[in-house]
């Protein structure tokens, strides 16, 4: 073995080595690490694509709201976080009717609003929307948009008719839509009514049933 100081002939050729021999390891690992950031880069989706506008609540919305433009605003989100039906423009929408309570910057859709989108959304392309003056108004308390009822009816107050015949049901799986707020003013009584979706022939015979007969629900 050659003393340290002596070194072999082996280590002697090892020192003649050009320099760019050294780098040629790390310069293919930096060209790979560029060509995997390159990569990146262009996968990377840029932060202006991909969004669209919407409409979202400006604050804590309460059901029956008519909307009005302090109540709204739009926002620029990811196209992949907007629901269906989202609303992308203010034009129309100040004065339409809020059927449920909305969350301060939830997006406003087209089922949350009273529209004919609303109505054949929940009980078919035919359906009809009928607004009901309750004989109990302590229901209305207890009734959510979503909810499904079916509608009752009193005997007829027409003379003539049996003022003791049972109530009868009107209509079956009617859709509650939305329950109209109460009142402002403390002397005015609950004045408040319920709409409810249903199938066009069922709403009609309702509808008429309302104008001589107490109304209420029972809940599904």
């Amino acid at each position: 073995m050659g003393h340290p100081l002596d070194p072999s002939a082996l280590s002697r050729l090892a020192a003649l080595r050009p320099d760019w021999t050294r780098t040629v390891a790390a310069r293919r690992a930096l060209a790979g690490a560029l060509v995997v950031l390159a990569a990146v880069a262009a996968l990377r989706p840029d932060p202006s694509d991909g969004r669209v506008d919407v409409v979202v609540a400006a604050r804590d919305l309460t059901p029956g709201t008519a909307l009005t433009e302090a109540d709204v605003v739009v926002e620029s989100h990811s196209a992949t976080t907007v629901p269906d039906g989202a609303q992308s423009s203010l034009d129309g929408l100040v004065g339409m009717n809020l059927t449920g309570p909305a969350r301060r910057g939830e997006v406003i859709t087209d089922v949350r609003l009273l529209t004919p989108r609303l109505t054949e959304a929940t009980a078919g392309p035919d359906a009809r929307v009928v607004a009901l003056d309750l004989a109990d108004a302590a229901l209305l308390d207890l009734l959510r948009p979503g909810d499904v009822v079916d509608v009752l009816a009193a005997p007829s107050t027409l003379p003539g008719d049996q003022a003791d015949a049972p109530p009868r049901v009107l209509a079956a799986e009617a859709v509650v839509v939305m329950v109209s707020q109460r009142s402002a003013s403390p002397t005015s009584g609950d004045q408040r009514v319920v709409l409810v979706a249903l199938p066009s022939r069922s709403a009609t015979e309702v509808a008429g049933a309302s104008l001589t007969q107490a109304l209420t629900l029972t809940l599904r």
